[in-house]
Parts: structure tokens; C-alpha cells; sequence
């Protein structure tokens, strides 16, 4: 319930006009400091939005009389530092590949500047921590398809995997065996079977039997006699318990009847000479570099 305004006493400042149960607000001043505070602010606000990049517009924002911009600070300070390193960037491209390990600074140069390359385009597929993740191989490991020593390594980078961009992009192709009728669904479980049995798995050892001959007549020549697979072709060892897609008897089935058709583009479009061979050095490092 509101109460009448008491009358305003002689001296006092003048109130809002507003009376709540007695209470009134005394309408005093804004402190002079606090005003011209505020209206620098107004001032400065407006002379930053003249000199500088401030109003969005359709297709930018307005550049300011003094053409700033933070963009282009960037951009000079990565010419600062690559005009800076590079003397030991060349010396890097000049080097062999197998030698710079030899050479503290140059090594350390290389893994440094290799782990930033790798965390700007590599750990979308292989992961922060190279692990890998399905279909996309595991570089802390040493089961390498195409060789895992720092020169095949270098090579991989460089021209890519199955892509067509590259010419001499690493490439091969696993027939479609069931997809394109190659082989009927009982045979693909025979094979199956045969596959589980040299990886130490769980299997039907009838249905291995009959895929041991299968598999001889149409998986041994690029996985070999033993399984144990051709990095001349990229075919995967079948006997160990390093699987890309995975090795239970669903996904290997899924393998066999629709192939696996994994594709890696080719850096060499896109990085320097110097940052593949960092990137290479630094991969080769992790860990399962041969």
C-alpha cells in the first residue's frame, strides 16, 4: 500500500516522486567524475569506431581511416619468423632424410616445427595423439602398410594414398568380393573363418579348412602366402591383432564382401618441402618409426 510523498524539507534534494510505504528515493546528481568518465568513453568509442575496422557490413566491415589490421600483424610476424629460420629450414631440405637425426639442432628443429604441422593438419584423422581411430591408422605403433622407416614415411606424406590428384600416390584396391560377385556367401565365410584362424581368433575350423583354399587362390597375392601381407601394395598383415576397420568376424566379413577403400591426400599441394620433412622426422619420432 503506497503512502502519500512527505513534504520535502528545506536543503534536502529533490526526490524521484516515487513513495513506497513511506520510502522515498532522493534524486541526487550523478558524480561529475562519473559523468565526464562516461562521456569519454563516448568519445573514445566513437573515435575507434573511425580509425579502426569496427562496422559490419554484407561482405566485411568498415576498414577505418588508419587501415589496421590484425590479420596482417599475423601475417608479418609468420614472414618475421620464417625469414628467420630460413637458413636451417634449407639446411633441412638439404639434408638426407636418414642424417638429420645426427644433428641435435637440426632434429630438434624439425620435430618442433613437425608437431605444429601435425596438429594443424594431420590430428583430424590420426587424432591429437596419433593414435588413429577407425579406418585411420595408428602412427604410434609399428605396423606400417606402406613402411614405416622416415624415407617411406616421407614418401606417404608427399604423395598421398589412392587419391587423384597425385600420380604417384600410393595405390591399390581390394576387389569387392561380394559386392561384385567374385565370391558367393558361403565362401566369404569360409575365408572369414580361415582370416579369424590366422589371427589367432575364435573360428569354425571346418569352414577354415575350405578357406584356407580360397584364400590361396584369391587373397595370397597381395597379402601373401602367410597373411602377414605387402607393403608393396599396402595389404594389411591378417595375422597379428592390429586391425584398422577391426577383426571380429561381422566387421572382416563387411571387409571381404564390400572392400575397404581408404584414401590420404597428397601434401605435397599444400605444405613446403620443409614441412613434410619436419612433419616426417616428427612422425617417425612418436614412437613406431622403423
Amino acid at each position: 500500500m503506497s503512502v502519500k510523498p512527505t513534504k520535502q524539507k528545506p536543503g534536502e534534494p529533490p526526490t524521484t516522486g516515487h513513495s513506497w510505504d513511506g520510502i522515498e528515493e532522493f534524486d541526487n546528481p550523478m558524480p561529475r567524475w562519473w559523468l565526464w568518465t562516461f562521456y569519454v568513453t563516448i568519445v573514445w568509442a566513437i573515435g575507434y569506431s573511425i580509425l579502426y575496422p569496427a562496422w559490419p557490413l554484407i561482405n566485411g566491415a568498415t576498414n577505418g581511416l588508419i587501415g589496421h589490421s590484425t590479420r596482417a600483424d599475423v601475417q608479418r610476424d609468420i614472414e618475421a619468423f620464417t625469414e628467420a629460420n630460413a637458413a636451417i629450414r634449407q639446411q633441412l631440405v638439404d639434408t638426407d632424410l636418414t642424417a638429420v637425426a645426427a644433428d641435435p639442432n637440426l632434429l630438434q628443429y624439425a620435430t618442433n616445427a613437425g608437431a605444429a604441422v601435425f596438429r594443424t593438419n594431420c590430428v583430424q584423422c590420426h587424432g591429437s595423439g596419433a593414435a588413429g581411430n577407425v579406418g585411420y591408422p595408428n602412427l604410434l605403433d609399428d605396423d606400417w602398410l606402406w613402411g614405416g622407416d622416415i624415407e617411406a614415411i616421407h614418401t606417404t606424406v608427399t604423395h598421398g594414398i589412392r587419391n587423384t590428384t597425385d600420380d604417384e600416390a600410393r595405390y591399390s584396391e581390394m576387389p569387392r568380393f561380394g559386392a561384385d560377385g567374385l565370391l558367393d556367401g558361403t565362401q566369404i565365410s569360409q575365408v572369414v573363418e580361415y582370416v579369424l584362424q590366422i589371427s589367432g581368433q575364435d573360428h569354425d575350423a571346418a569352414l577354415s579348412a575350405e578357406g584356407a583354399t580360397i584364400f590361396a587362390d584369391n587373397c595370397a597375392a597381395c597379402h601373401g602366402e602367410d597373411g602377414t601381407g605387402s607393403r608393396d601394395v599396402g595389404a594389411p598383415n591378417l595375422t597379428d591383432a592390429i586391425w584398422l576397420y577391426g577383426g571380429d568376424r561381422a566387421t572382416v566379413t563387411e571387409t571381404v564382401t564390400y572392400a575397404r577403400f581408404g584414401v590420404m591426400p597428397n601434401w605435397n599441394a599444400r605444405l613446403t618441402e620443409a614441412d613434410i620433412r619436419s612433419v616426417a622426422v616428427y612422425v617417425h619420432g612418436l614412437g613406431g618409426g622403423e
